[in-house]
């Protein structure tokens, strides 16, 4: 199995791959063997999501973004401010609503298991302090190869560049963009510190990253493997989760100690970014269903 994924080896979501591909080869006793390429070695997300189709790569784990390219309605998912917190959005995730998604994907040659975490996605930039809606105008954003984020950036006043993941450093280092929008555990992991000023913990889109497996693989794998498969899937959630979150927190006290300006919003300021995102609302939710739509945001409350 070739388990690939953007991250580096020491973020969280690296580590679960690793942790699954151990669990898989031990209790197949070697019949099936893992190897975890991180770092985009074999292309960003998009590539990799095309080789999980052909069966050229049999497993990764990636943002729900990249995915609504081949299956839209994955981008419910990443409506801004849609989950609270974590323990919402595993409620979500790990349920029927999550589960009804998952199954949209045998129909392009993919195989969902479960959901891990990214984590709450958060804004650098090397221009100034954001503590506000009016900060971000003008300001040029690299965000995920997706309409509804780059919607959402428009909305907010930014003018947003999609760039791959495996690009990104590079594009800050060369200011072809300002700013970029990620989890604190992949600002660090990244290095984006060294490239970037100010954090602002606007927490806008909760990242879930999807663990899947390529169908073709999947399909010639006997009940025996794919029992053996689906617990060690369970198991990894379980262990990159906990990784992530812990990750998390020391992430923000990393780039501190490393001199980034780190912004908190206050609670009226947070407001008036869920308020000014409103329209991406009413834009999206016909195209997922209002239905889809209307469950999320009470299970949210």
């Amino acid at each position: 199995m070739k388990l690939s994924v953007v991250t580096s080896k020491d973020r969280s979501l690296t580590q679960g791959l690793v942790k699954f591909g151990e669990i898989v080869e031990k209790e197949t006793n070697g019949a099936i063997k893992a190897e975890v390429y991180p770092d985009g070695q074999l292309g960003g997300d998009l590539a990799v999501f095309d080789a999980l189709k052909i069966g050229t790569i049999q497993g990764s784990t990636m943002s729900t973004g990249p995915i609504a390219t081949s299956v839209e309605t994955f981008n419910v998912f990443d409506l801004p401010f849609l989950f609270k917190d974590e323990a919402t959005a595993y409620k979500v995730l790990d349920g029927p609503i999550g589960q009804e998604l998952l199954d949209q994907l045998p129909a392009v040659g993919v195989i969902g298991l479960n959901y891990w975490e990214n984590g709450f996605r958060h804004l650098t930039n090397n221009t100034r302090e954001v503590k506000s809606v009016d900060d971000i105008s003008g300001l040029k954003i690299r965000t995920l190869e997706n309409n509804l984020h780059i919607d959402m950036w428009k909305e907010l006043g930014a003018t947003p560049t999609p760039i791959p993941y495996t690009e990104l450093f590079t594009a800050l280092e060369q200011r072809v963009v300002d700013g970029q929008e990620n989890p604190a555990g992949n600002v660090t992991t990244a290095k984006f510190y060294e490239v970037q000023k100010y954090l602002t913990t606007t927490g806008h889109v909760y990242n879930a990253s999807v663990f899947m497996l390529s169908k073709k693989f999947w399909d010639s794998l006997t009940d025996e493997e794919k029992e053996i498969v689906k617990k060690a899937a369970a198991e990894a959630q379980t262990y990159q989760r906990e990784l992530n979150q812990k990750e998390s927190v020391e992430a923000i006290d990393f780039l501190k100690k490393e001199g980034m300006v780190v912004t908190e919003l206050s609670a009226e300021e947070k407001q008036k970014f869920v308020e000014k995102l409103q329209p991406i609302y009413k834009k999206y939710a016909p195209t997922f269903g209002e239905d889809l739509v209307n469950k999320l945001l009470e299970a949210n409350k």
